[in-house]
C-alpha cells in the first residue's frame, strides 16, 4: 500500500517539455516521490520545490528549458526549490551547473531513480523509507517505455550523449507495467523508445517486439496497444503479422525517414532512398491495407541542394504517409553533422521547412477527409469547457495527428464513430 502523503513533506512541482519518453520519466519520478510521502501539485506558484525536466534535443529546446527553469527561478522569494532533470544536465554535464549556479541540484536522465534522495537533500525533508512504486495514471492513454538510448549515432543527433547506449527493458517489468497501467482504467498504451524496432536485441530472453507486441495485446485484450518511433529496418514481417493478428494492436506505424537523398541519408550515417522507402511502405500495405503511416523529415541538413529539397517535397506529394512531422535541421554542439562543410543557412532551412510542412499539410488534409462516411473506435481522452467531448481514433496517436470531436461520451469510453467530417488532421463523428 502506498503510503500517505506526510503533510509536513514539500509540495513539489514538476514542468516536463520535450518527448513522450520525459512524460514517462516525470510519471517515474512523480510515483517514487509520492511514494516517499512527498505532495505533488500542478501550481508551480505554490510549490516548495519545482523539477523542470528539460528537453535538449535541439538547440530550440534547450533555449526553452532554459527559460522554463529560469521562469522557476523567479519564484523564488517564498524559498522555493529549483531542480533541473532529463536531457540539459545529461548533454552539458558540470556546465550546466557552471552557467546556472542557482539552480539546487542536477539530475540527468541516468540519476532520475535517485530523485527522492535528492529532493531530499535540497530541502531537508525526510522521506519513508522503502517504496520504489511507479505512479500510474488514472487516463485514457499512457506512454510505456520499452527501451532507452540509442546506438545508431547519426550526424545530427545528441541522444547518444543525452540517454547513453541502447538498452532494452526487460519484458517481465514491461508486462508488469502495463498490466498497472490497465488496472488504472488506461484504455490506450503507447509503446514508445528510442528506437523500438529493435527491442530485445541486447537482452538474453530470446524475443523481439513482435513478440512483445503479441503477448501484450493476448494478455491484455481490453487494451488497445500502439507502436511509436520504429526505424525502417524494425519493420519486419514479424512485427507486421502481430499488429494485423491482433484486434487490439493499432494498425499504426511511426516511421522515422529523416530524407529520401541517398547522399544525405548517407552523410546522416542512416541508410535508404526514395525508391527503398516507397518499397517499404508498398509492402507494409500489402500485409495490412488499412494501416496509418507517420514518419518524421528533416530540411536544411549540410549539403541538401535544391534538387535534394525538391526530391524530398516530391516524396512526400505522393501521398504515401498520412503524418508528416517536418523539422529544420539544428546544427548542434558536439555532432559531427555540426561540422560539415556546405552548411545550409538558417533562413533556408526555416524557409524549406515552411514549404514541405505546407505540402504536407495539403497532402495529409486530402487522405484524412477522404475518412468522411467511415466508422472509427474512438478512444475518449476529454471533455473541453463547452462540453464537447474528443478522444483519437486508431488512426491517431496521442498528441502529434489531431483529434475526433464526438458527440457523446465520457473520458475513458471506447465508443464507435461514424465519420462525418474533417478539419485538417482533426475529426468529427457522430456515435453509430
Amino acid at each position: 500500500m502506498r503510503p500517505r502523503e506526510d503533510a509536513n513533506a514539500p509540495l513539489i512541482c514538476f514542468e516536463t517539455l520535450g518527448c513522450a519518453k520525459n512524460e514517462v520519466d516525470t510519471r517515474d519520478m512523480t510515483g517514487r516521490l509520492r511514494d516517499a510521502g512527498a505532495r505533488i501539485t500542478d501550481d508551480i506558484d505554490r510549490c516548495d520545490v519545482a523539477i523542470i525536466n528539460t528537453c535538449s534535443f535541439i538547440q530550440s529546446a534547450t533555449e526553452e528549458s532554459i527559460e522554463a527553469v529560469l521562469d522557476a527561478l523567479e519564484g523564488r522569494e517564498g524559498g522555493r526549490r529549483v531542480i533541473v532533470c532529463g536531457c540539459m544536465p545529461a548533454r552539458y554535464g558540470d556546465d550546466l551547473a557552471g552557467s546556472l549556479p542557482e539552480a539546487d541540484g542536477f539530475v540527468p536522465c541516468s540519476r532520475e531513480d535517485d530523485i527522492v534522495q535528492v529532493v531530499s537533500s535540497v530541502t531537508g525533508w525526510m522521506p519513508h523509507p522503502g517504496g520504489a512504486h511507479v505512479e500510474v495514471p488514472g487516463a485514457s492513454f499512457a506512454y510505456l517505455k520499452i527501451s532507452d538510448g540509442c546506438d545508431r549515432w547519426c550526424s545530427f543527433c545528441t541522444i547518444p550523449q543525452i540517454r547513453g547506449r541502447y538498452h532494452s527493458f526487460a519484458s517481465a517489468d514491461i508486462l508488469a507495467e502495463a498490466r498497472r497501467l490497465a488496472e488504472s482504467g488506461t484504455r490506450e498504451i503507447v509503446l514508445i523508445g528510442q528506437d523500438t524496432g529493435i527491442w530485445g536485441k541486447d537482452l538474453d530472453e530470446g524475443h523481439d517486439l513482435a513478440w512483445l507486441v503479441s503477448h501484450l495485446t493476448e494478455e491484455l485484450p481490453s487494451v488497445r496497444f500502439r507502436i511509436m518511433y520504429t526505424e525502417p529496418e524494425g519493420v519486419t514481417d514479424g512485427l507486421l503479422d502481430a499488429i494485423a493478428d491482433a484486434p487490439n494492436a493499432c494498425a499504426y506505424l511511426d516511421i522515422p525517414l529523416q530524407h529520401v537523398s541517398p547522399h544525405i541519408l548517407k552523410a546522416m550515417r542512416r541508410t535508404g532512398s526514395a525508391d527503398r522507402f516507397r518499397s517499404l511502405v508498398e509492402h507494409v500495405r500489402e500485409r495490412i491495407p488499412d494501416i496509418t503511416l507517420r514518419t518524421t523529415l528533416m530540411c536544411g541538413f549540410p549539403g541538401e541542394t535544391e534538387e535534394d529539397f525538391e526530391e524530398l517535397v516530391a516524396f512526400v506529394q505522393e501521398g504515401l504517409f498520412q503524418y508528416v512531422g517536418v523539422f529544420a535541421y539544428s546544427p548542434e554542439e558536439g555532432t559531427r553533422a555540426a561540422s560539415l562543410p556546405d552548411q545550409v543557412p538558417e533562413d533556408v532551412r526555416e524557409a524549406r521547412a515552411r514549404e514541405l510542412r505546407d505540402e504536407a499539410d495539403s497532402v495529409s488534409a486530402a487522405l484524412i477527409s477522404a475518412r468522411v462516411g467511415q466508422s472509427a473506435c474512438v478512444v475518449v481522452d476529454g471533455v473541453e469547457e463547452d462540453g464537447q467531448a474528443y478522444g483519437r481514433a486508431e488512426c491517431q496517436a496521442p498528441e502529434v495527428d489531431g483529434v475526433t470531436y464526438v458527440d457523446a461520451g465520457s473520458p475513458g469510453d471506447v465508443i464507435s464513430v461514424k465519420i462525418e467530417d474533417t478539419l485538417l488532421y482533426d475529426m468529427e463523428g457522430t456515435v453509430s
